[in-house]
């Protein structure tokens, strides 16, 4: 997890999105023929979009930025844009709820997301891949504090790790005022997100299974843990789709 320049990214949002029923895979289709490109030649960096494996109603997807200043110009950009104006009301019409938004920003010294080290696929392309990404989600009912910092990455992280886990990053809130109020972000947060990967389903039951076999994990990492936090961590299982760049 070097740091490079191709790294993503400093402002993060993690969006969760409740659709009408049987209506994720019309706005995969739309996401991904529209508004990919569009939101990235305004300035807006799309990670990776995902089916969430455990809720048939839930899309999820990443959007990064280099700082809020590049976010607000990039969002005013794209939501005044003719494409955003075409289709607004096809992806709107499959839409629930849009409001369950996380502001992150990566841990200090961190930059984000590796690199992806391969060109995103094409609109043509509909091949979804096997692996499965996991982000989970610590809530604290106080700020996030340089103690459960290094707790996470001192000793949740290599756990996980142990265990068949691949960390990918980890994110913490970022608390600066929401210069965008057209799209609302849950205010008042105090989470730390982190990202792992898996080959397949699989290798993430292996994973957990590992887990639940290891004394370390069950006696001394997940009890120290949920002391710290105010709730179970909250954990999304989800399945890129065919053009997520993270997969």
């Amino acid at each position: 997890m070097k740091p490079s320049s191709d790294e993503c990214c400093a402002v993060l949002e993690l969006r969760q999105y409740t659709l009408r029923e049987g209506q994720r895979d019309v706005l995969v289709s739309l996401f991904e023929q529209e508004f990919i490109e569009s939101q990235e030649e305004r300035g807006a960096r799309l990670v990776g979009q995902f089916r969430d494996a455990a809720r048939p109603e839930r899309f999820v997807w990443l959007r990064g930025f280099s700082d809020m200043v590049s976010r607000e110009a990039a969002l005013k950009s794209f939501y005044g844009s003719p494409v955003w104006k075409a289709h607004r009301e096809a992806a709107n019409a499959t839409m629930l709820d849009s409001s369950n938004v996380l502001l992150l920003k990566p841990l200090p010294g961190r930059r984000g997301f590796p690199a992806p080290s391969r060109a995103r696929p094409g609109v043509e392309a509909r091949e979804v891949p096997g692996s499965l990404i996991v982000a989970t989600i610590l809530h604290r009912d106080v700020p996030v504090d340089g103690a459960f910092v290094e707790y996470v990455e001192e000793r949740l992280v290599p756990e996980l790790t142990k265990a068949g886990a691949v960390p990918l990053a980890v994110f913490q809130s970022e608390h600066a005022t929401n210069t965008f109020p057209a799209l609302p972000v849950r205010e008042g947060e105090h989470v730390v997100v982190y990202f792992t990967r898996f080959a397949s389903r699989e290798a993430y039951r292996a994973h957990v299974e590992r887990l639940e076999g290891s004394r370390g994990w069950k006696e001394t990492v997940r009890p120290g843990l949920r002391a710290k936090l105010k709730a179970e961590p909250e954990t999304l299982l989800l399945e890129p789709t065919a053009r997520s760049r993270l997969r």
